[in-house]
């Protein structure tokens, strides 16, 4: 009787403790585990938001680079063919005989507008910097139909397409050939001939792109140096 009396406040004991045990966590306990879980989510954000704006800066180039590559494709089509059609009708003194004017801000030539954009045949064309009606720079090509040598144009009934966006800054140079090395000018002056290469620098809201330098290639059935072949259907 006494030995189980000297044991049963031991077995309380043990089992208090027991209990204090299994009873669950202490106020720290939570307080240092629900810490650490707001440091882990939020560390999940982070990852998450940086790989979304990771993700939005890729698909941002990629997408600038595609515009690039299609405005540079579409400018060596339509630039590099060139018509040496005279003008049929009064200009004035000092003006390029044949359809081109080279300024520093804006070039103007007659050539083909690729299929989709215009008539087949010749077109009168336009490329300058302007500021579009939703208030933002962009690089524009203005196109008429060709009315033939003896009518002046009427830009005031161009159509406006915009080549690319965010187009802040337009410089056009023109390459003279004749002296060696060739020489590189901010306007054309010759009113006999045009030049033999166009350099096209532009400047965006994110940066400078590449230069785009075209050849200028007169269309056969217009240069007088041929024997009026055509070449890549009839163009009047």
């Amino acid at each position: 009787m006494q030995l189980l009396r000297s044991s049963l406040p031991k077995a309380c004991t043990a089992s208090a403790r027991v209990q204090r045990k299994t009873a669950g966590f202490t106020l720290l306990e939570l307080l240092v585990v629900m810490a650490l879980m707001s440091l882990l989510i939020l560390a999940m954000a982070s990852a998450l938001q940086t790989t979304s704006q990771t993700s939005e800066r890729v698909d941002l180039a990629l997408t600038r680079s595609d515009d690039l590559r299609i405005v540079s494709g579409f400018l060596q089509t339509t630039v590099g063919r060139i018509s040496l059609q005279r003008r049929g009708y009064p200009y004035k003194e000092g003006t390029n005989r044949y359809y081109f004017e080279g300024q520093e801000a804006e070039l103007m030539w007659l050539g083909v507008m690729p299929a989709g954009y215009a008539a087949s045949g010749r077109s009168l064309m336009r490329l300058r910097q302007e500021v579009t009606d939703q208030g933002s720079p962009a690089l524009v090509l203005q196109y008429l139909p060709w009315a033939g040598a003896a009518v002046e144009p009427d830009w005031s009934q161009a159509t406006s397409h915009v080549l690319l966006n965010g187009v802040t800054q337009l410089q056009i140079l023109y390459q003279d050939a004749r002296p060696e090395p060739p020489v590189w000018s901010s306007s054309w002056t010759l009113t006999d001939q045009v030049p033999q290469r166009v350099r096209i620098v532009l400047q965006t809201d994110r940066g400078a792109l590449p230069d785009l330098v075209v050849s200028m290639r007169p269309l056969p059935a217009s240069d007088p140096r041929s024997r009026g072949a055509v070449f890549g259907g009839d163009v009047r």
